[in-house]
């Protein structure tokens, strides 16, 4: 059973919100039967619910659902059926369901198909809708950002709503930061609020993330999360965080999540950056193309490197070991390798340089055909 479902109100009492005094008495009724029989509580409706399901060719409108709103949005036909209307609803309508969804917002905020349609009123609702739905969630934030379907609202409503509410809201999360990033529902909070939140107003998640970068980069949230802020952070937020990434690259390239990270920075980072991360993978070419996840950072600085270090990341397997072994023999027998030989072939600028990988690798090509991986390099150069 997902997270918060089982306590949600709005499941157990057949999308019918019980604390709340009901205008209809037919609504009133039907949330009376779910309490005094618990077991069918799940399938009791009211019967213009029961009548909205079974009935395909009648055209509902919003207004046909009068004191029904909460408990259309609890179900999946009826939350999908609102979710529609409101994309093209009129201002009356919208207020319609602004006015009985407001005393329930909380509740269907956590809840599976009634997030969906809170999430369309902070879409398409007024300002003043927008900023009295956030304002209901005052004090929540947190809760809200743990929760399965409850993020995913708070995230809507850092798109939607106003600066200074952005910061209101998101300053319930300090404290609790590092927390929301290990979650599998808050990191996404988190990364939301690097992506729209005026950067003044996340500095408080910036100096959280002091001290933590390798352990963030190695999370399988964190990482993600630090890539948003590489992403949007202006430099002076971000330039001790990068000193911090620098100290712990070459272990940070062999990690399943922290290799991610690094390839982040080659793509979008600043020159000194990249240079800082391809002078540490110079001189291990080899030992890290084999590496099932260095080498994808081999890749991206074959890739994104400068014409100099591409040459020189080139010339590191065209030459002969002093062992006598041939490093662009194994590039080419390797599982992992023989990608970063095939980015190296796709790249490389230097007509020379060009050509005489090329001869190499028909040099060798005898030798790697009984090699899966060799395969394609083989059809490509034969």
């Amino acid at each position: 059973m997902p997270s918060g479902q089982g306590s949600n109100p709005l499941r157990t009492r057949a999308g019918i919100p019980v604390h709340e005094p009901l205008a209809n008495p037919v609504a009133a009724a039907a949330a009376a039967a779910a309490l005094a029989s618990p077991d069918a509580a799940h399938i009791i409706r009211s019967p213009l619910l029961e009548e909205f399901r079974s009935n395909k060719n009648k055209k509902y409108e919003l207004k046909d659902i009068v004191d029904h709103v909460v408990e259309f949005s609890g179900d999946q036909h009826g939350s999908r059926f609102i979710q529609q209307k409101l994309e093209t609803a009129n201002s009356d309508d919208k207020q319609l369901v602004f006015d009985e969804i407001l005393p329930n917002c909380l509740q269907l905020m956590t809840d599976v198909f009634g997030n969906y349609v809170i999430q369309k009123l902070f879409e398409h609702g007024s300002q003043a809708q927008k900023t009295i739905l956030a304002k209901q969630m005052e004090g929540h934030i947190l809760s809200l950002s743990l929760q399965m379907y409850g993020c995913r609202v708070v995230q809507k409503a850092l798109e939607h709503v106003l600066t200074d509410q952005q910061a209101t809201m998101i300053r319930e999360l300090d404290g609790s930061v590092l927390k929301c990033v290990k979650d599998q529902n808050g990191n996404h909070v988190v990364q939301k609020a690097i992506e729209r939140v005026p950067s003044q107003h996340i500095q408080f998640i910036i100096d959280t993330f002091h001290g933590q970068v390798y352990h963030l980069a190695t999370h399988p949230y964190g990482c993600r999360v630090i890539q948003r802020m590489f992403e949007h952070c202006p430099e002076d937020q971000t330039e001790r965080l990068l000193e911090e990434l620098h100290r712990c690259t070459n272990q940070l390239v062999q990690d399943q999540y922290g290799n991610y990270v690094v390839q982040h920075i080659l793509e979008h980072g600043q020159d000194e950056d990249k240079q800082l991360i391809i002078g540490k993978i110079r001189g291990h070419v080899l030992q890290l193309s084999k590496h099932k996840f260095a080498s994808n950072v081999v890749e991206k600085c074959v890739a994104y490197g400068n014409i100099e270090d591409r040459r020189a990341l080139i010339d590191e397997v065209l030459q002969t070991r002093p062992d006598g072994s041939y490093p662009l023999l194994t590039l080419m027998k390797d599982q992992y390798a023989n990608y970063v030989l095939q980015k190296m072939l796709d790249v490389v600028d230097d007509g020379e340089q060009r050509d005489l990988l090329v001869s190499k690798i028909r040099m060798y090509l005898h030798s790697v055909r009984k090699y899966t991986y060799g395969k394609h390099l083989t059809q490509s150069k034969s």
